[in-house]
């Protein structure tokens, strides 16, 4: 077996999650800056205010983006299921 092959799973499996999280969190956080902006343009302190969008975009990121991501998954599968013979022999 070799070392270096479950360290190239390994840095590919931590890019994919990286980059299928950040699919989802990076448009929660730009509407979580732009609520925080308004709310502290109009001096309104109210903390459940900011979640709503939130969720909503979070739950919008999540449908719009779940055919990619579950892809992107199939085919990491897809990938390391054809190396097992290599990493075995």
């Amino acid at each position: 077996m070799n070392p270096e092959a479950f360290v190239d799973v390994f840095r590919e499996a931590l890019g994919l999650v990286s980059l299928l999280v950040s699919a989802v969190i990076l448009p929660s956080l730009v509407v979580g800056l732009m609520v925080s902006i308004f709310q502290a343009a109009t001096s309104i302190n109210e903390q459940t205010l900011s979640f709503l969008p939130r969720l909503l975009v979070t739950l919008a990121a999540l449908a719009f983006g779940a055919h990619w991501g579950l892809q992107a998954l199939l085919d990491f599968f897809t990938t390391i299921i054809e190396q097992i013979p290599e990493v075995l022999g």
